[in-house]
């Protein structure tokens, strides 16, 4: 049993419909027929959606999100409407509410590897494979991979794990020429962000994607280059052959897996919340994140 420690229960905003509730997001849609997206703070790990909120986070995966959708906006269209806030919203939803374009979404997580690390290591060292893809020997954790992959992985619920699957059968589920279309996209939006944050001092290990189609338009939708969906290393630590230093909630996860928590991640019991040194050194790993990959201050 996983999901929810205490599942919350969403605002109702005068002239917006609730949608769904997400480990992060909350859906709204507005009277427009658009989509509205709020990036709580809450956190996830090991499939759990954790008691205990990290001050800020919301924002700033919202606030890195429009600086990559910037970056990108040559390579693929994206979602976001507008930053303006609903009326009657809350004032806690200023910088992490987005009006999007509502899409026919893709049922498939877009994943790019650049890196050999979590799943993909794990299949690597029992196949020498990546969702079915053939990869030379001698690779370790945190290899360089020759050439960037795509790997997509299935959409899971809340509380399930996403399953790697081949690209064969992604053109089964999608079709060939969408399959092909979602490949071209996230290699060529993978190989941009890949060289930015290396220009900041930042390996891009990894990372995911969703698409959507408006009409006959492959739109990049939901957040991008977090730390939330991407392995960001601090490039002057890469050591090939152990687990890198990364920007994200390894902080939380280590806490939870030590005998400090008293958790026990095998059993059905929900995990505890998290002390304030935890949440105080997560939340400065995802400001540092985005002032070095933006050049921007975090305020």
């Amino acid at each position: 049993m996983s999901g929810f420690v205490e599942k919350p229960e969403p605002l109702q905003v005068p002239g917006l419909v609730h949608l769904h509730t997400g480990k992060v997001r909350e859906l709204y849609r507005n009277e427009a027929g658009d989509l509205v997206m709020i990036a709580s703070d809450r956190i996830s790990a090991y499939d759990w959606v954790l008691p205990t909120e990290i001050p800020d986070k919301g924002r700033v995966l919202t606030q890195l999100s429009l600086w990559w959708f910037d970056q990108l906006s040559d390579l693929v269209p994206n979602h976001v409407l507008s930053t303006e806030l609903p009326p009657g919203a809350p004032a806690d939803w200023e910088g992490r509410a987005l009006v999007c374009k509502s899409l026919r979404m893709v049922p498939v997580e877009c994943v790019a590897r650049g890196y050999l690390t979590g799943s993909g290591l794990a299949e690597y060292e029992q196949s020498r494979t990546v969702c079915g893809l053939a990869l030379p020997e001698g690779l370790v954790d945190g290899s360089d991979l020759p050439a960037p992959i795509f790997t997509p992985a299935t959409k899971a619920e809340v509380g399930e794990h996403d399953e790697n699957v081949s690209y064969e059968e992604v053109a089964r589920q999608v079709g060939a020429d969408t399959a092909a279309r979602l490949r071209q996209a996230t290699l060529a939006v993978y190989s941009r962000a890949r060289g930015i944050a290396r220009e900041r001092g930042i390996v891009l290990a990894d990372t995911k994607f969703e698409f959507g189609f408006s009409d006959d338009d492959l739109i990049l939708a939901d957040e991008v280059l977090t730390p939330d969906s991407s392995r960001f290393w601090p490039a002057d630590q890469w050591q090939p052959g152990r687990a890198q230093p990364s920007y994200d909630k390894q902080f939380v996860r280590d806490w939870l897996t030590s005998a400090e928590s008293g958790w026990d991640r095998k059993s059905e019991q929900p995990p505890p919340e998290l002390p304030q040194r935890v949440v105080d050194a997560t939340r400065a790993k995802y400001v540092e994140a985005y002032e070095r990959l933006t050049g921007l201050s975090w305020s």
